[in-house]
């Protein structure tokens, strides 16, 4: 991993391969691709934002209006709007951060409210977009997953893969049998029935007592949620896991880590 440095302005260096020959021994050429899947990977959202975009029509393929399901290649001419899009079709690999986010930011870019932002923090990209992986609220801090590829955001997130998140959770007081069975077997909230997967006793002092929990989906302020319909008061929140990446005990709060070539291609082959 790179440890954090002040972030430049720049064209980040991606491991290419460089030829005109797919793995397949294929043409590149003669190759195409899903256009929502594409789009997602140049970084300009998620693979579900893509396939809307494509559905109200404002992408363009060769001179007409794209539909869902489409397939281009390196021949074809891609446009949103006037803005011709260039993709590589050549293997690049993703762009990958984990960033340690301390509390008193949130994971947008724009806020009503002006509230420090996690972006205000990442390296600077020229011709796409950090993608968060998952949110943490305002008050939660752990670690958080950036890239460039919504399609690898996506394998995350849909509720299809059940990608588990693991977080240390602090409350005031100190959960009764009740209460664990009711967490591991069910809680019921206004939008619908929750439990954890794994909830372990990881000790405490006086009032505060500290717990690790384990669930596969990720709801609005879920685990908050889930105490606070016992009565219980969550004092600190962190995630420390998500999928097969934890949060690695060298990066301090407010700062990141990029993984290096074979480090993305060893979660790739973990995702797959």
């Amino acid at each position: 991993m790179r440890t954090h440095k002040p972030a430049r302005p720049g064209k980040p260096k991606s491991p290419l391969r460089a030829t005109n020959i797919d793995k397949h021994g294929i043409p590149v050429s003669a190759v195409t691709h899903k256009l929502q899947k594409l789009l997602a990977q140049k970084g300009l959202g998620s693979r579900r934002e893509m396939e809307a975009l494509i559905a109200s029509g404002q992408v363009i393929i060769n001179g007409r209006k794209a539909v869902l399901g489409d397939r281009v290649g390196a021949q074809d001419r891609v446009q949103i709007g006037k803005r011709i899009i260039r993709f590589d079709f050549a293997e690049r690999l993703p762009r990958i951060l984990l960033y340690h986010k301390p509390e008193g930011e949130i994971v947008s870019r724009l806020d009503p409210e002006n509230r420090p932002t996690v972006f205000d923090k990442l390296p600077h990209l020229r011709s796409s977009k950090w993608i968060a992986i998952g949110r943490l609220d305002f008050n939660t801090s752990g670690l958080l997953i950036f890239t460039t590829d919504g399609a690898l955001a996506n394998r995350f997130m849909h509720p299809r893969f059940e990608v588990e998140r693991e977080y240390a959770v602090r409350i005031i007081g100190k959960l009764s049998d009740e209460h664990i069975t009711q967490l591991t077997t069910g809680i019921q909230l206004e939008d619908g029935i929750v439990s954890f997967d794994q909830l372990i006793e990881q000790g405490g002092e006086n009032v505060n007592h500290w717990y690790r929990v384990i669930l596969k989906e990720g709801k609005n302020r879920e685990i908050r949620r889930m105490f606070e319909a016992l009565g219980i008061t969550v004092s600190r929140l962190i995630r420390v896991r998500f999928g097969p990446v934890n949060l690695p005990a060298r990066i301090k709060r407010g700062k990141w880590l990029e993984l290096d070539e074979k480090e993305t291609r060893r979660l790739l082959t973990l995702l797959a």
